[in-house]
């Protein structure tokens, strides 16, 4: 024990120490105590006052706006657009995508005046590019009410004093002999000049992005999800296109251009209190506010010499691991490609692998091999691992110009409504009826579309004040061709809501309206379809210059072919739905073809999911979970829902549970998986689990760089990760000892092996499988195993997954797997966790905790020698329990 400088340490046994008397001259010292006791007070509060370190989750999220440009605009000749503001969101780490752009500040849109044009172009001067390098001028926008070049590359000669290039009429490319008026032609990166303002060799109304018609509301305020589009989409802008070699390999650069309109033309006419000219008129053109897109470069992001492991699966993960690629290739000699593919044919492949098979799986259900027939003991048993890499959800996702509304921002569909989009109950998107066509006779009673069926006007009431007319809406919902485990998610979804089950099973609805009958025979009130039937027969025949033409279902409300598709189309504002004759000159009969879409009055809706629709910046519809409260797919409420998921078939494997799922978690929740077997080969394992421990980690990072977690994801909770990285383990090491004899375990000393499992009685194993694992085939007395053998690559056909937790390693540095003891249920123990533990919560914590023990320590010190002057006046018997400590009271 140390003792004060000033007090005489005691001899053994001796009586206490007298008590010293103050100095004689000067104010009495401080103790040391009592300064010790002052210096953890001050600690104490340096140490609340801290800033804490972000999390850098939060950090990239901040990193991605930053990237965000606002630009001012000037003063034209006539109109002033000194008090707008543009903002371009997002203008680095580009590719084809998505970026929003608002704009405040500007004189409100009232009959074709004071609107904004924008459109992305190429260009390498660093000053920004010249007018003939925008893409631009396919829309027409003759349905609305705007001037009659506004959308177009024409400029008519004499209508602006500034402009010297294209100033005079030229020879009309189409008819010889004549003149027209001049046009701004386009030029690619690569390739000559268009030929004439109607010159589609490059871009069309079909693929263009631009956007000529941008309102701004009475508040002076708007905004657009603008679609850029790197080379993949638009070669002739060349956007993305790989520049340079090794570290200094970048995308090649565009620009995005914003042309601000009022209601004068270039000569200060108001033609019909309008402007009439194009955007790229000399005088217009001045008044454009120009920002650089900075993209990604395209293309495979790993050297093709490099060893290929090859990934496959779900495209719940595809904007996630393509954004990982280019880190994993970075981090090793490994190339890792992916192709996106449907879960059961994952499953399948992984079940009976060949040898150019992809090792490694992403699925939402897991991989469960047959029941074994019996083995026998001894030798290696391999298994499957499954390591949770990404939760999203699946959404609605829509791109909606209202009339009299505008640009939609929120809408809600019920369980039902979703149930009467998914069944085609709305006669309009079957047929489209005239009074030539009335709707099918099966339909005939139900509102035509949806804009007229009371349920949704109830849930979005703008429509009931604002009734739009009944073609007015975005046609059939678009729907994914592909079979997935997203499609059984929604359909559990429907069945699993009172209501909307009740209308699948044939019930009418509070109004009157009923599921379409031929949805009857599918059983969709008692099984989930893991796709989206077009079941509806119905024809309808048009006629056009005495010939017959005839669309049904999937003409009227076509497939997109993946969750991607949707997102774009939907992008849009189209989905591609094809139902007027038209001649085909080709073949001189008749052929399908659909209006294009006008801005304005572009209108679209999907079933997609939430990366995709983050990615092309689409709305989300808000939807009920179990307690009946609309909830929007945010990251919260995505780890809401899997703070409430349950074990599927695979301990430890979560399955989605959107009919149960409450409390503000969003019911179309997804957690996806990386399944690879550990029969592969060692190396293949290694390099698999090296996926599995960066999408874990780093690849949880959320932002817009490669490597990045891209937003519409929701990190990872702690206990996820966790799992993640126990599974990587698990591949890595391989193949497990199977037990010798039943009821005798095999494994590391000190607990079981993970992925092993012993020929236990009643099915039980009696050495522990780890929480997320399938015993492998072949191994007897397993809660669910298969057949197959460790012999040779990819051969493993049973199943192992991750523990809830990781723990210690144990032997040979090997991490012990053995879940420790848990509550009662997966949802419980994610609960705690689920929304993850970042850096700055932990040491926020760790913060308060010392904070209180400082003030403690500082507060014991200071009151110490008072209590201690009081306990020395009052000796203890000599038979005292503390007499071995009474010598340590100091005076």
């Amino acid at each position: 024990m140390r003792y004060p400088d000033a007090t005489p340490r005691p001899a053994a046994g001796g009586p206490p120490a007298t008590r010293l008397r103050p100095r004689a001259s000067g104010r009495s010292p401080v103790p040391r105590s009592r300064s010790l006791g002052l210096g953890a007070l001050l600690l104490a509060l340096v140490l609340a006052l801290l800033p804490l370190p972000q999390d850098p989750r939060a950090v990239a999220a901040t990193d991605s706006e930053s990237s965000a440009v606002t630009k001012r605009g000037g003063r034209g000749p006539y109109d002033d657009f000194s008090g707008l503001e543009v903002t371009v969101h997002q203008t680095r780490n580009l590719r084809g995508q998505g970026v929003q752009v608002t704009w405040k500040g500007g004189r409100p849109t009232v009959g074709g005046t004071d609107f904004l044009q924008i459109m992305q172009c190429w260009g390498d001067d660093p000053a920004g590019p010249r007018r003939e390098q925008c893409q631009f001028g396919a829309l027409s926008l003759s349905g609305l009410n705007v001037g009659t070049h506004v959308g177009r590359r024409v400029l008519v000669a004499g209508t602006d004093p500034r402009e010297k290039e294209y100033a005079e009429d030229i020879p009309d490319p189409e008819f010889p002999g004549n003149t027209t008026s001049p046009f701004v032609p386009f030029t690619p990166v690569s390739g000559p000049a268009t030929g004439k303002s109607t010159d589609w060799t490059y871009f069309s109304p079909v693929d263009t992005n631009e956007e000529p018609y941008l309102v701004t509301q009475p508040d002076g305020t708007g905004e657009a999800g603008f679609n850029v589009q790197s080379s993949r989409e638009a070669p002739h802008l060349g956007c993305g296109d790989p520049q340079g070699t090794g570290a200094g390999l970048r995308g090649r650069g565009c620009w995005l251009v914003v042309v601000p309109r009022g209601s004068y033309d270039p000569d200060g006419t108001q033609n019909n209190l309008r402007p009439q000219s194009s955007p790229l008129s000399t005088t217009n053109w001045e008044q454009r506010l120009v920002f650089p897109l900075g993209f990604l470069p395209v293309g495979d992001p790993c050297p093709t010499d490099r060893t290929e492991r090859r990934m496959t699966g779900s495209e719940l993960v595809t904007e996630a691991v393509t954004s990982w690629q280019s880190a994993l290739c970075a981090g090793g000699a490994t190339r890792f490609t992916f192709s996106q593919r449907g879960e059961e044919a994952v499953r399948s492949g992984l079940l009976a692998p060949t040898a150019n098979s992809p090792g490694l799986g992403f699925t939402v259900e897991p991989v469960e091999p047959p029941e074994p027939s019996g083995a026998a003991p001894g030798g290696a048993v391999p298994a499957f691992v499954h390591a949770p890499v990404a939760v999203s959800g699946l959404t609605v996702g829509f791109f909606w110009e209202a009339d009299d509304i505008g640009l939609v921002k929120d809408l809600r569909l019920s369980p039902r409504l979703l149930a009467k989009l998914l069944t085609l109950s709305y006669p309009y998107d079957v047929r489209v009826s005239t009074s030539d066509l009335p709707p099918p006779d099966h339909l005939k009673a139900n509102p035509v579309s949806i804009v007229r069926d009371p349920e949704f006007l109830d849930l979005n009431p703008r429509f009931k004040e604002h009734p739009p007319a009944a073609m007015n809406y975005p046609g059939g919902i678009l729907l994914s061709a592909e079979r997935s485990d997203a499609s059984k998610v929604v359909w559990d979804y429907l069945r699993g809501n009172r209501e909307a089950r009740a209308f699948l099973e044939g019930k009418p609805d509070p109004w009157g309206m009923k599921v379409n009958p031929h949805y009857a025979d599918l059983g969709l009130p008692g099984t989930s379809l893991y796709e989206f039937p077009k079941a509806d027969p119905t024809e309808t025949v048009l006629s056009l210059s005495g010939k017959t033409i005839a669309y049904g279902a999937l003409e009227r409300s076509p497939y997109a072919g993946d969750l991607h598709e949707v997102a774009r189309g939907t992008r849009r504002g189209s989905h591609n739905s094809k139902y007027e004759a038209d001649l085909d000159t080709a073949s001189g009969g008749l052929k399908l073809v659909g209006p294009a879409p006008l801005p304005g009055s572009r209108r679209a809706y999907g079933i997609t999911e939430s990366a995709s629709a983050a990615r092309y910046q689409l709305k989300v519809a808000a939807l009920p979970d179990a307690d009946g409260t609309y909830v929007l797919p945010t990251s919260d409420a995505l780890l809401k829902a899997v703070g409430q998921f349950r074990d599927s078939a695979v301990p430890g494997v979560l399955a989605p549970d959107p009919a149960r799922v409450r409390a503000g978690g969003y019911p179309l929740t997804v957690v996806t998986y990386a399944a690879a077997s550990t029969g592969l080969p060692a190396d293949a394992r290694r390099d698999y689990a090296r996926v599995m421990r960066y999408a874990a980690g780093p690849g949880q990072r959320q932002g817009t760089a490669p490597g990045d977690l891209p937003f519409g994801y929701a990190p990872l909770p702690a206990e996820l990760s966790a799992r993640a990285v126990a599974a990587a383990d698990l591949l890595e090491r391989g193949p497990v000892p199977r037990p010798t004899a039943p009821g005798t375990p095999s494994g590391t000393p000190g607990g079981p092996d993970p992925g092993a499992d012993s020929g236990g009685g009643a099915g039980e194993p009696s050495t522990p499988v780890p929480a997320g694992a399938e015993p492998p085939a072949g191994a007897s007395g397993s809660s669910g195993s298969g057949t197959g053998s460790s012999s040779g690559p990819g051969s493993g056909t049973g199943s192992a997954a991750a523990p809830p937790t990781p723990s210690g390693g144990t032997g040979a540095g090997a991490p012990s797997s053995a879940p420790p003891p848990a509550p009662s249920g997966p949802g419980e123990r994610l609960a705690a966790s689920a929304t993850g533990t970042t850096p700055s919560l932990i040491l926020g914590r760790i913060r308060w905790i010392l904070l209180g023990v400082l003030v403690v320590g500082a507060a014991a010190a200071l009151a110490g020698p008072a209590v201690l002057r009081f306990a020395g006046r009052r000796p203890n018997p000599s038979d005292s329990p503390r007499k071995g400590f009474r010598h340590l009271k100091s005076d």
